[in-house]
């Protein structure tokens, strides 16, 4: 038998939140390992500076909490999802408006769920084999001060992703997440700017540094290629040891 590969030629794949961060990334290791890959963002100039950067690299403008999103997306052709748009509001539980709980309930659990919904209907349409990846969080697995509804929400992933794997498994369709520690973003820049925050992500960490983008977008490219052919409804943690203590 021939060793399967990351290659991932001849197949399209779209990344929810593809135009900075860890979504760019990913949009691009999944390209230079042979994919067509739509990325989907609001915002068109960072799409554009993106897709000149691979010519494998389409951008689609779009919101993901939009119905007319969901139903477009539906219609694509697809193998590969990275379920990757996502938000954090840290702070104190007791201080947590109502306002910002639904902002993160909407964009981190129900726009995850109808995105990927959306992705199976395409799938299984098609009748083909297929990938999902959620990028879920180390708070997925554990918890953590100021951090109460972003915990949830990732908790939330975790579950979808293993309930989804069973399902359908029969379809050759594989669903697993990807859980990142603390990564250097645009998002997560103003919380590590924070000296003492930053020292207390340190001590947490026994490989003694941040995660990089592309440490967590290689786990994502195994998880999507043939070599992770029999890997479905697991967690794939890029946590440089956080949770093992």
């Amino acid at each position: 038998m021939r060793a399967p590969s990351l290659t991932l030629e001849g197949q399209t794949a779209l990344v929810t939140g593809g135009s900075k961060g860890l979504g760019a990334a990913i949009t691009r290791m999944l390209a230079d390992a042979g994919a067509k890959v739509i990325a989907v963002a609001r915002e068109q100039a960072a799409l554009d500076a993106l897709c000149k950067q691979h010519e494998r690299i389409e951008g689609w403008t779009a919101d993901v909490r939009d119905p007319a999103f969901h139903a477009a997306l539906a219609d694509r052709d697809l193998d590969i999802l990275v379920n990757n748009a996502g938000t954090n509001r840290p702070m104190p539980m007791a201080d947590v408006p109502a306002d910002v709980l639904d902002e993160m309930l909407q964009l981190n659990v129900r726009s995850s769920y109808l995105v990927a919904q959306a992705a199976v209907r395409s799938m299984l349409r098609r009748g083909q084999p297929g990938s999902i990846v959620h990028i879920s969080s180390q708070m997925g697995h554990v918890g953590s001060p100021g951090r109460t509804v972003y915990c949830m929400t990732k908790h939330a992933i975790e579950g979808l992703t293993k309930a989804m794997a069973v399902e359908l498994a029969p379809h050759g369709i594989r669903v697993n997440a990807v859980a990142p520690t603390f990564v250097e973003t645009p998002m997560t820049g103003p919380m590590l700017a924070d000296p003492a925050f930053r020292a207390f992500v340190g001590q947490m960490l026994p490989m003694g540094r941040l995660a990089t983008p592309e440490d967590v977008a290689a786990a994502v490219l195994y998880l999507a290629s043939p070599l992770a052919a029999m890997i479905t409804g697991t967690s794939l943690l890029v946590d440089g040891g956080w949770t093992a203590q």
